[in-house]
């Protein structure tokens, strides 16, 4: 269960608003674009890619696992599974306090074995912290 509203954007989560800058690339202008677009209507590209940059874990994280757990190769606009790799990607001081999020991610990976041989998964920062 959710412990916060996902109707909110990331500036109404955090009553954080930023002033609008002259970003020096298309990324850095993206993230901070996504900061104000409520959570439920992120979508799975959006999520791998500020996963991808290690920002907002602490809301982004739960909401990737439930799209991982109706799809585990949930794809956005790179690959299937990149949001996968995202998540896995995550640095080992996120998942040490969130050891059940790992444990969830963990889970899938097991249970879709089959499914993500196919595909090479970069595993090794997730691993880092086997509990």
């Amino acid at each position: 269960m959710k412990s916060f509203d996902i109707t909110l954007s990331i500036e109404e989560l955090e009553n954080s608003k930023w002033k609008d800058y002259d970003f020096e690339t298309n990324l850095v202008k993206r993230c901070y674009q996504l900061r104000k677009v409520a959570l439920i209507n992120l979508t799975i590209d959006d999520l791998r890619c500020l996963i991808g940059q290690q920002m907002y874990l602490n809301y982004l994280v739960e909401l990737a696992i439930e799209k991982l757990k109706v799809n585990i190769l949930a794809e956005g606009e790179y690959y299937p599974g990149d949001l996968l790799e995202s998540v896995l990607n995550v640095k080992q001081v996120y998942w040490n306090e969130h050891k059940e999020q790992w444990q969830i991610i963990n889970d899938l990976v097991k249970q879709n074995e089959e499914k993500l041989q196919w595909f090479k998964l970069n595993k090794k920062e997730f691993y880092k912290c086997s509990f």
